[in-house]
């Protein structure tokens, strides 16, 4: 598996030096123990409150050094990948952020993280600091065991005690209220991969068609592996192990974590699916869908809740300075506004008739169909090969229209027609004969000159199409026969398009449309499709007189 990264000894450095460098000037610091201890911390920390400590391996960014910052962690203990940073990286940290109000260590329960973390708390009291530390186990993976991981929801728990120290709280009360979150926090996660350690060999124990139901975030195997199923059914699946576990009376805050590589696309259908299941109704507070507590990339999600009370309630809600931590939002239904009715003014104009105008519109658009087969022939050897039956498609829908149309009023009839292709024509072609239509429309309404209203349509087209004459498109036959309209001669104007699509035989780089990424070997001596079937368009005009 293929990663960004120079060498592996250096990548974990390399990444918090990343971090600092994205920070904004002013916001985040690291000591001067780089490589050996590596500790993030509030650049503008005084030691007046009490210092809240938490790390452990990298591999789970944004988590931990993305936490540091007012309102949460004070700093960040930053081991190698999946590895608990040493005991004297912790010692370091506490030195330096530590004051008379003390410290407070959240740590995820992992034993190399309780031993390291552990033994510089005990380390740090004998030297006179006030350190107390909190474990937390919310991985409800495992029933019966007797130390659950600590995963996600330790967010939760940095949060908390973030907002509580930052109030001036002692730490005894931030402690205190620390430890009563660790203890009303689950989490459970699923992924459809394991992850790869940059630099090591990978192999996935995972079937193509299987997914691993609360597995580690280190990668460690899960509980069970289970088929891969539709999305809200492997979301029902966690929904019900985590309703077990929580008290159907209370009100509870959810976490929606990407464990590192499900794309935006699919964490979106993830949250709709966790918030359309039962276990919504107990969900007041959201966070995420979001990469807060990842795994490096590994393919999954993890849900975490944290049952509310007033306290908890305001501490998650309030503002922070990290930019890793997500808005909390209240849990709400899905707000729906009413299309606006469309007024009488611009109500489609009633269904009228017109001898000429009907026999030159049906003659144009058989025409346009009987050219089906030699448009997609030339099309075939400068685009997708499908031109003809693009045009023929809007021809037949607008002679299956025809006797809705308005063909006495020219003007309505113009953007009847664009709203017709708009719908049925398909591709690039569609979208713009429909803006050519319902500008030309727009501009026959203020002044009833027809080719002056084409003209107008032709330079919306143009607009937004971004061709232009000599771009190889149907724009080298509309304009010069648009252009010898104006004189109201239409046999000078079919001669104008003729002469325009066959200048097109010898552009040897298209500039626009699909003809653009074709070689100009396979260009040369063949018409663009689109002029053609604007010249054969203005040839039954002429026809026609």
């Amino acid at each position: 598996m293929k990663h960004f990264f120079n060498r592996r000894e250096t990548i974990v450095t390399e990444a918090l030096d990343g971090l600092l460098l994205t920070s904004g000037a002013g916001r985040l610091a690291r000591l001067d123990t780089f490589p050996e201890i590596k500790v993030i911390l509030r650049a503008d920390w005084d030691k007046s409150k009490v210092a809240v400590i938490s790390g452990g391996g990298a591999g789970h960014e944004p988590s931990h050094a993305g936490f540091v910052g007012k309102g949460m962690l004070t700093a960040a203990v930053s081991g190698e990948i999946f590895a608990s940073p040493s005991v004297d990286a912790v010692l370091t940290a506490i030195r330096a952020v530590t004051g008379p109000k003390g410290a407070l260590l959240v740590v995820k329960n992992y034993t190399g993280d309780r031993l390291n973390f552990g033994l510089a708390a005990e380390k740090a009291r004998a030297e006179g600091y006030d350190v107390e530390m909190v474990i937390v186990a919310d991985d409800i993976a495992i029933p019966g065991i007797n130390q659950p991981r600590g995963v996600a929801g330790t967010l939760f728990v940095h949060k908390i005690a973030g907002y509580h120290a930052e109030t001036g709280a002692d730490l005894k009360t931030v402690a205190a209220e620390a430890s009563a979150a660790a203890r009303d926090i689950i989490s459970l996660g699923m992924s459809l991969s394991t992850c790869n350690v940059p630099g090591q060999a990978h192999e996935d124990r995972l079937g193509a068609d299987e997914g691993e139901l609360g597995l580690g975030i280190h990668g460690e195997p899960g509980v069970e592996r289970i088929a891969l199923q539709p999305v809200a059914d492997l979301v029902a699946t966690i929904a019900e192990r985590l309703a077990a576990k929580i008290d159907e009376a209370a009100d509870y805050c959810l976490l929606i974590n990407n464990l590192g590589a499900v794309p935006p696309l699919e964490m979106g259908v993830i949250a709709n699916a966790v918030l359309s299941s039962p276990l919504s109704g107990r969900v007041r507070l959201v966070i995420g869908p979001g990469a807060m507590m990842t795994a490096l990339n590994m393919n999954g999600f993890s849900l975490s809740l944290i049952r509310l009370d007033a306290r908890r309630q305001a501490a998650l809600k309030a503002a922070v300075d990290p930019h890793a931590w997500p808005p909390v939002s209240e849990r709400h239904e899905i707000a729906i506004v009413p299309v606006p009715k469309v007024s009488a003014r611009d109500a489609t104009t009633s269904a009228s008739d017109d001898s000429r105008n009907r026999l030159l519109l049906t003659t144009l658009c058989q025409h346009l169909i009987s050219l089906e087969a030699e448009l997609n022939r030339l099309d075939g050897r400068v685009g997708d090969g499908d031109t003809g039956s693009t045009v023929a498609t809007g021809a037949r829908s607008i002679l299956s229209r025809i006797d809705m149309l308005p063909l006495k009023d020219p003007a309505a009839l113009m953007a009847s027609l664009g709203e017709i292709l708009s719908t049925s024509m398909g591709g690039s072609s569609g979208v713009l004969l429909s803006i050519f239509f319902t500008a030309a429309s727009k501009a026959m309404a203020e002044k009833t000159d027809i080719a002056a209203a084409l003209l107008a349509g032709l330079d919306r087209m143009t607009f937004y199409g971004g061709a232009g004459v000599g771009d190889r498109t149907m724009v080298d036959a509309l304009a010069p026969a648009l252009a010898a309209l104006t004189a109201g001669d239409v046999a000078a104007a079919a001669r104008a398009a003729a002469a325009g699509a066959e200048s097109t035989k010898v552009m040897r780089k298209a500039r626009a449309g699909r003809a653009s990424y074709v070689g100009e070997k396979d260009l040369e001596g063949v018409p663009d499709p689109g002029a053609v079937a604007v010249a054969g368009a203005f040839e039954m005009m002429a026809t026609l007189g």
